[in-house]
């Protein structure tokens, strides 16, 4: 080996002492320590300028932002106002059964009215010629008719009311014989009659007497018919006997009655005189015949059934429905018995006067049923002209019939003492409402004005009035130029206004009007105002 391969081989063997190695290691981790502080203090130099600020700086950061013009685009449509309200919906006809002047049928009038029978529970279809209750023993059942009774209907009374008790009659199959329209006859009572029996009852008589006006009357035409046939016998003999009479008496006067022919009178004179008076007779028991026959005739013609106003309720249509139960059996009757419901659904709602002067037949509206979720569309069908009031608790009807209604007509309830309801408002729906809509409370979206035919719409901030009293709207450019366009103003509704440029074609859908400020980040951020 050379010697120079001998110093490279001394040299690669050569080791690193452990103190020098150790040393390094600490050189390193002081370098490192350095660098890492020199971060951390950056790091926290950073946080301290973001956190620490300026009196100037705050001032500056907490003042008010620029401002810029909010702008909506103006519209070409239909404009429509709107009045939101609530409703309820009820039937179209709704009938109070209260039957105050009740009597019971062996003519007792004293004493309150009772109810003894009500078999329909609420929510029961009720049909024509039902019984609905029995009060102090007589029924109170339905028939089919709208116009409702005023008063109790007793043979040989006449008019229109008597004629629809006929045709309801006649619908349930009891006919009304000869009668003419209108006039309660024979016919009409045994219709009525059969009508009675068929729910199991009498009828009360019209003529309370027990029949004896009607005997009466009979016995004194078969009184009279004897005493004509006895005055017809005595004229017949007072005839033939004048035949066999001799001449005067010596006076040349007619002999005194009872005297014979011993004393030289005879009797053709007493012939004479007792056949006239036979026939005088005669005509008297005729004429006392005739009187004694037209007094049966009209005694006749009374006696029979009767309705009373308080045995009937009259409904416009069925099957109708028991809306409510106000009474139970072994109770007096001191106010609705019962409630029932007939005809369509129809919506009912109170005006107070500032609504009502808006509102009239024929507007336009939206029924809503927040239950079912259900929107229909309708008209108003009747604003009241005078306002209702509540009925009292516990006042009894003032309708003599026992029966109080509403349906489709003006009700005028101002007088009745209670609480001031409003104008009454009833809202027919085009199309039948649901029955799940009975009873319910619903919303009435109306559209009382709208415009005719589409028309140039803007929010009603966007239109201001100057000094002169112009009114001007402000228009936007893309540019963001701005220019006031001077309108006239129409029907407003739902925060918008229709809008007529005085200069045609001044003003166009789409253009930017101003309807307001903003800050300045949001003016960008154009939309359309709803």
């Amino acid at each position: 080996m050379s010697e120079l391969d001998q110093v490279v081989e001394h040299t690669e063997h050569t080791e690193v002492p452990d103190d020098d190695r150790s040393g390094l290691a600490r050189g390193r981790r002081v370098v490192l320590g350095v660098v890492g502080g020199a971060a951390l203090m950056a790091v926290g130099g950073l946080l301290a300028t973001t956190l620490v600020k300026s009196p100037a700086q705050v001032a500056a950061e907490t003042g008010p932002p620029a401002q810029g013009a909010l702008t909506a685009e103006v519209e070409r449509r239909v404009l429509a106002q709107t009045l939101v309200m609530r409703g309820s919906v009820v039937a179209d006809q709704s009938v109070e059964v209260s039957p105050q002047g009740i009597r019971s049928g062996d003519g007792a009038g004293s004493g309150a009215a009772m109810v003894t029978k009500l078999p329909p529970k609420a929510g029961d279809p009720v049909t024509a010629g039902q019984l609905i209750a029995e009060v102090s023993g007589r029924p109170v059942f339905t028939l089919h008719g709208t116009q409702p009774m005023y008063r109790d209907l007793k043979p040989g009374a006449t008019g229109d009311d008597v004629a629809q008790v006929q045709q309801a009659l006649r619908e349930l199959g009891h006919g009304t014989g000869a009668d003419p329209k209108g006039v309660f006859g024979a016919g009409t009572k045994a219709a009525l009659a059969a009508r009675y029996r068929a729910i199991g009852y009498e009828p009360l008589p019209a003529v309370a007497d027990g029949g004896a006006a009607l005997k009466s009357a009979r016995e004194a035409v078969r009184s009279a018919t004897w005493a004509v046939e006895d005055a017809s016998g005595s004229a017949g003999s007072a005839g033939r006997g004048g035949g066999a009479t001799a001449g005067p008496g010596p006076s040349g006067t007619p002999a005194p009655a009872g005297s014979g022919a011993g004393k030289g009178g005879t009797t053709a004179g007493t012939g004479a005189v007792g056949g006239a008076g036979s026939g005088r007779e005669l005509e008297r028991a005729r004429q006392a015949l005739t009187e004694a026959q037209a007094a049966l005739a009209a005694a006749e013609a009374a006696d029979g059934p009767m309705l009373p106003a308080a045995e009937t309720v009259f409904l416009g249509s069925f099957p109708a429905r028991v809306s409510s139960v106000g009474a139970r059996v072994g109770s007096p009757v001191s106010g609705p018995v019962l409630t029932l419901s007939a005809g369509e659904l129809v919506v009912e709602a109170y005006l107070k006067d500032d609504k009502k002067q808006l509102l009239r037949a024929g507007m336009a509206v939206v029924v809503s049923s927040e239950i079912s979720g259900t929107d229909v569309r309708g008209k108003v069908a009747l604003v009241a002209a005078e306002r209702s009031a509540a009925q009292p608790a516990g006042r009894p009807p003032q309708q003599d019939q026992g029966q109080s209604g509403k349906g489709g007509g003006d009700s005028a309830g101002g007088g009745g003492g209670g609480a001031d309801l409003g104008y009454r408002m009833v809202v027919r729906p085009d199309q039948p409402l649901p029955a799940g809509f009975a009873g319910q409370d619903v919303r009435l979206t109306i559209e009382s004005a709208a415009t005719d035919g589409e028309a140039l719409v803007v929010p009603v901030t966007a239109v201001s009035a100057g000094a002169d009293g112009r009114t001007v709207v402000t228009a936007v450019s893309a540019e963001g130029t701005q220019r006031r366009i001077e309108v006239r103003t129409g029907t407003s509704g739902d925060g918008f206004v229709a809008v007529t440029p005085a200069q045609a074609g001044s003003l166009v859908a789409g253009t930017r009007v101003v309807i307001g400020v903003a800050p300045g980040g949001t003016r960008e951020k154009r939309g359309t105002a709803k």
